[in-house]
């Protein structure tokens, strides 16, 4: 990696929650660039409404990714290739599962591409046991009991347990 300038991703997402697949697709980024800016989306468009705020998510994130020194974790509510320019990023970092993803995240590289030509999009497959893991299967999960610790980091099964409550 350059001394000079400095490699700079953006893996964005809203994280809501974090899982485990999440935190393998940052650490291995971590591994690839120099800097490694997680953008917690603060509200996301496809989504209706957030479990979690923005700054929780930011957190749970923070707390998890603390042993790797070269990522940092920030709320925002921007254009995405704009997040990525005000952070020098020549890259944003994304994870892929399934057909279902290339296909959404085919469209909005196309659109970000649009936008930003200088930026390139990355894609890394999920690990093969995490490719099943979502995080609205995990909400999913929590909603009706079902025991979400070995999903994602111990504080968001803890605050998953005590925030969702079976309908």
């Amino acid at each position: 990696m350059s001394e000079e300038t400095p490699r700079i991703a953006v893996c964005p997402g809203s994280y809501d929650p974090v899982t485990n697949g999440h935190l393998d697709i940052i650490t291995r980024a971590s591994r690839v660039f120099d800097k490694v800016v997680v953008g917690v989306v603060n509200q996301p468009v496809r989504k209706q409404k957030t479990l979690f705020t923005g700054e929780e998510r930011r957190a749970f994130i923070a707390d998890a990714t603390k042993q790797l020194d070269n990522v940092q974790v920030e709320v925002f509510a921007s254009l995405l290739v704009e997040f990525a320019r005000e952070h020098d990023a020549i890259a944003v970092v994304k994870g892929l599962r399934a057909i279902s993803d290339f296909e959404y995240e085919f469209e909005m590289n196309q659109l970000n591409r649009k936008l930003a030509p200088e930026i390139e999009s990355m894609y890394i497959f999920a690990s093969p046991q995490y490719s099943f893991l979502s995080s609205t299967g995990v909400k999913e999960m929590a909603t009706f009991g079902g025991d979400t610790s070995d999903l994602v980091p111990e504080p968001v099964a803890k605050a998953l347990a005590e925030r969702i409550t079976r309908p």
